[in-house]
């Protein structure tokens, strides 16, 4: 009989349930908007760039760009985005933060904040600090790998 598979320390476990507490507390704090982590990034991504396309700002937030579309019209429905087809080239179309969805932002930010700080909170300042810069060469070596992977 072979060993059982120690899953509950599992990287790949713990960061899926590491996903899930920063879900659980980003829906708490932002539950009066009623808008997902996502969307949040969404947002944040186009005030930076206004403008953008869908496609390049699915990259940019590392969302799936076949779902970003149904994303993106949750927030227009909203009224939280704007969205126009692109002069040059006609099957694209280009994204903008209404200002309605700038003011919304704007009052998500402390909340999305203290998520953060929730989030880090069991461990010492040290080694958030270290968690933060651990996990971000985590997801950058893994984006860098992937982008030299010959396409399928």
């Amino acid at each position: 009989m072979t060993a059982p598979f120690d899953f509950e320390h599992a990287p790949g476990h713990l960061v899926r349930r590491a996903h899930q507490l920063a879900v659980a507390l980003f829906m708490e704090e932002t539950a009066a908007f009623e808008v997902t982590p996502v969307q949040f990034a969404i947002l944040n991504a186009l005030i930076d760039i206004p403008g953008e396309d869908q496609v390049t700002l699915a990259a940019r937030v590392a969302f799936d760009a076949a779902t970003s579309g149904s994303v993106i019209g949750r927030l227009e429905a909203k009224g939280w985005i704007r969205r126009e087809v692109d002069p040059q080239d006609k099957r694209r179309k280009l994204l903008w933060v209404t200002p309605e969805g700038e003011q919304a932002v704007a009052q998500m930010k402390p909340g999305v904040a203290r998520v953060q700080q929730r989030l880090l909170a069991p461990l010492a300042a040290p080694e958030q600090a270290q968690f933060v810069d651990l996990l971000a060469r985590l997801v950058a070596a893994h984006e860098a790998s992937a982008s030299k992977s010959p396409e399928a």
